[in-house]
């Protein structure tokens, strides 16, 4: 999603079989950047804050082919205000104990003024630095995913290299975005992306990234959009990135269009697929947009599903 306000703006194997190989560690809170830990089999999950921001007019972005009135009613019936609506961004550690894994690097700088870009102050509060992470993962290149990777015209991360699915990056370094809508991420992903290729991967669905870590397509929100299946000593979770975005309006009523999805009609059987999916293997999500901190499950209700943020399902 390319506005300023909202860019595309998001474990263990199922919540019946808990087990101490997934363990919940306190949340961590260093200079006000929440940070929560969590223990998955053998590889070691932190979801960081990019920060978070407030829009308006909420039937503008979900349910764009509802009427107003019924986008408003959805959001009473769940207790949230109608006339605006909260959005967080989650970027993804995962530690595997040989890789330090970034899935995602938020807005930076472009957006550190408005209350975003603050990745880099939530992965020191993970205990981390820049320095340390040895591969950054995008799931697709909207501004809130790979604004993070350039900090004052230089590389984040110099000792990363990188890996996005190679239909994502073909789009949008390609001349025939210039004089289109989409022509702002454009030039974003020239500025941000493209002077890293020399060290990234270009990825196809089903591609094993690392082991345990395999990308898998689910186009439409963008044209190479890609969610991660992430395993473990057996347990598995599924990372959605931006399959859904809000988690009231998209979850309930996956079949809305949404205003950023770039092909509405593929991003809603996506949607479906991957939720279906999480709801059916019983499979914790990280949701880089869900509220913090992003981790939750799926179960079916009428003609989507309900949100249930993770508790003390992961605790030893």
């Amino acid at each position: 999603m390319a506005s300023v306000g909202l860019a595309s703006p998001l474990l263990l194997a199922g919540a019946g079989s808990l087990s101490p190989a997934f363990a919940e560690q306190p949340t961590a809170s260093g200079s006000g950047f929440e940070v929560k830990q969590y223990k998955f089999g053998s590889f070691k999950v932190t979801i960081i804050s990019d920060g978070a921001t407030v829009q308006e007019k909420p039937w503008e972005t979900y349910g764009t082919d509802q009427p107003q009135e019924t986008v408003k009613s959805l959001l009473q019936r769940n207790f949230l205000p109608t006339d605006r609506f909260a959005v967080s961004y989650a970027p993804t550690i995962i530690d595997t104990g040989s890789e330090v894994i970034l899935v995602d690097t938020g807005f930076g700088e472009s957006l550190r003024s408005g209350g975003a870009g603050k990745m880099l102050q939530s992965l020191r509060a993970a205990g981390y630095t820049a320095d340390k992470v040895t591969m950054v993962v995008l799931t697709h290149l909207h501004r809130d995913h790979i604004g993070g990777l350039m900090e004052a015209g230089a590389p984040a991360f110099k000792n990363a290299r990188y890996a996005v699915n190679a239909t994502e990056y073909d789009f949008w370094v390609s001349d025939e975005r210039r004089g289109t809508p989409a022509e702002a991420n454009h030039r974003m992903v020239l500025s941000h992306v493209k002077p890293l290729a020399a060290k990234t991967t270009f990825l196809k669905d089903g591609q094993d990234i690392v082991s345990g870590i395999t990308a898998i397509a689910a186009y439409g929100h963008s044209p190479g959009h890609t969610i991660l299946n992430i395993e473990s000593d057996g347990k598995r979770a599924i990372a959605m990135a931006d399959t859904a975005v809000h988690y009231a309006l998209n979850l309930q009523r996956p079949d809305w269009e949404m205003r950023f999805d770039m092909d509405k009609a593929a991003a809603a059987v996506s949607r479906k697929r991957v939720l279906d999916m999480i709801a059916t293997d019983r499979v914790p999500l990280l949701g880089y947009h869900m509220p913090h901190p992003s981790v939750g499950f799926l179960e079916r209700r009428e003609s989507g599903y309900n949100y249930i943020p993770a508790s003390y399902q992961f605790e030893t």
